[in-house]
């Protein structure tokens, strides 16, 4: 009996706790927005298949592109991070926040803004938006809340990191599949010297979605989003956000680079 009760005194906090992050993640709509990282890897695949394949890929090449970017592996990724970086006060924390209707909205932006995006004519008119705004050195009333989000969630660094291990992942895929003859240094230098570049278009593309997202909500709702971002609770959700993509996208990134590797060569023969 006594062994039964410290057993039940382990476990109830554990099943709190699963609950909880169940909770985060219907909140943070993380099957919406694993299915819309989906759909992006379906038209990265495409762009490949263009590119590299002389869009010869067909129905086998859309195939094997959609089980690389499956959308339930992406939202487990995420999960997992979720239950294995954040503390139970944390994940209340940030329930307390999303669980309003100002956090639902947010979420719901974010998610159509994400979306749109995936329209050549909406990213291009977004990219515009943004792109005069930085040249004539417009501060519209969001534009300097963004910012300070992007600042405060260290986006463009986190970012332009996840985007080097994915590419580094991508040529390793690419090498190891005989496509590639490029030795782990010599990899290592081409993702290096892409570093600047890479940069640049995080920046730009990170303001041109920040604008889209959150150009309808109130003033005082990004400032409160802003400020929840700074709290300990905030910063942790950020990180655990992360650190659940950056355990999934260099497998699927090398995963990516090692089938379009077979398919280079067995198009050759």
């Amino acid at each position: 009996m006594r062994l039964l009760i410290i057993l039940l005194l382990v476990l109830t906090p554990l099943r709190a706790m699963a609950a909880g992050v169940d909770d985060l993640a219907r909140l943070l709509r993380i099957d919406d927005l694993a299915e819309a990282l989906h759909q992006e890897g379906l038209q990265h695949g495409a762009a490949l298949d263009a590119e590299l394949l002389d869009g010869q890929g067909g129905d086998h090449w859309a195939g094997e592109v959609a089980t690389i970017y499956d959308a339930a592996a992406l939202a487990l990724a995420v999960r997992t991070a979720l239950s294995e970086h954040l503390t139970g006060e944390q994940i209340a924390a940030a329930i307390a926040f999303y669980d309003t209707p100002r956090g639902r909205e947010i979420v719901t932006l974010e998610l159509s803004a994400r979306q749109a995006l995936r329209d050549p004519d909406t990213e291009s008119a977004a990219r515009g938006l943004w792109l005069g705004m930085k040249r004539r050195g417009d501060m519209p009333e969001p534009l300097a809340d963004i910012a300070r989000y992007i600042e405060v969630n260290d986006l463009i660094q986190l970012n332009v990191e996840s985007a080097m291990s994915a590419s580094y992942a991508f040529l390793t895929g690419l090498a190891d599949g005989g496509a590639l003859d490029l030795t782990p240094a010599e990899r290592l230098d081409q993702v290096r010297g892409e570093a600047a570049a890479t940069r640049a278009e995080t920046e730009d593309w990170l303001f041109a979605y920040l604008l889209l997202a959150y150009r309808p909500l109130a003033p005082e709702d990004l400032r409160a989003y802003v400020g929840f971002c700074e709290t300990p609770a905030g910063q942790a959700l950020n990180r655990a956000l992360f650190q659940g993509f950056g355990a999934i996208y260099p497998e699927i990134s090398y995963r990516l680079g090692r089938q379009l590797a077979a398919e280079m060569l067995a198009s050759d023969i």
